[in-house]
């Protein structure tokens, strides 16, 4: 088990099942590789991304390869900060628990856009949101989207697409990630105020939006929470089908501060 920083090691082995790592092959692009930290054992990957706070762990597998990549958990465990947020396959959650206090989790699935002629029929709507935008953005997101997470710095990718009435930012659709190297986009921060539900405009700026990232990616999919029914529906007419599934947990250290206890030591990854 080692780090690594091999850029093309990577890009090969997340390669070989795209849509499943969709997020990890964006991740390896300029703009965010600054933030990475990459653990790899043979051809397993976990990924353990600094941007955000807590840090995110990422590690995804199909079920014949969870044991493998629980396995590269436990042993990493002790060397990863004392709080995280996961996104992790199923099953390899359990591999954490010597570690970490389990909170707060949420099935996820993983969809991807696959059927381009559903996204063909459906209106498009919105323009391409800047940095002048952000202030408009940030009053959206804290009347209809409030716990969401949205780095600013997203916006200088240009793909992030809003529709306004009378001048008002009323519905947006942006990306978490977004690689024209490695070819991937994965769609986030979808949002409309309240008082304009219903009028089909949350579609409209993703529908905009996805015939953008079909001209400079392969691959473009998304996250949502299992129980979202009217999300599943929207994503299913504009032409997205299930990928996987997977859960989200806030992780805490046993014997940390935040946990209630006596902070431990540990060696943090660098």
């Amino acid at each position: 088990m080692w780090v690594e920083r091999d850029r093309a090691v990577l890009a090969g082995l997340l390669g070989r099942d795209p849509l499943l790592h969709v997020y990890e092959l964006g991740d390896l692009d300029d703009f965010f590789w600054p933030y990475t930290t990459w653990i790899r054992r043979g051809d397993q990957v976990v990924l353990l991304y600094g941007a955000t706070s807590p840090p995110t762990l990422l590690a995804f597998g199909r079920p014949e390869r969870v044991a493998a990549l629980g396995a590269l958990l436990a042993e990493v465990a002790p060397s990863l900060p004392e709080r995280v947020y996961a996104h992790l396959s199923p099953g390899l959650v359990d591999a954490l628990a010597g570690r970490y206090r389990v909170d707060g989790a949420v099935a996820h699935r993983r969809l991807a856009l696959t059927d381009v002629g559903r996204l063909a029929r459906t209106p498009v709507a919105g323009a391409v949101l800047t940095g002048a935008d952000l202030p408009d953005l940030l009053e959206l997101y804290a009347e209809a989207y409030p716990d969401n997470w949205f780095d600013p710095r997203m916006l200088e990718t240009g793909q992030y697409v809003g529709a306004r009435v009378a001048g008002e930012l009323v519905a947006v659709a942006g990306v978490h990630v977004w690689s024209p190297v490695y070819r991937v986009a994965a769609v986030g921060n979808v949002a409309t105020r309240p008082g304009f539900r219903g009028r089909g405009l949350a579609s409209a700026v993703v529908a905009g939006l996805c015939v953008r990232l079909r001209g400079g990616a392969d691959h473009v999919a998304l996250n949502v929470r299992a129980d979202n029914v009217s999300a599943l529906r929207l994503y299913e007419r504009l032409g997205f089908t299930p990928v996987a599934g997977y859960g989200e947990f806030t992780l805490t250290a046993w014997g940390s501060a935040a946990a209630g206890g006596v902070v431990a030591a540990g060696a943090d990854l660098a």
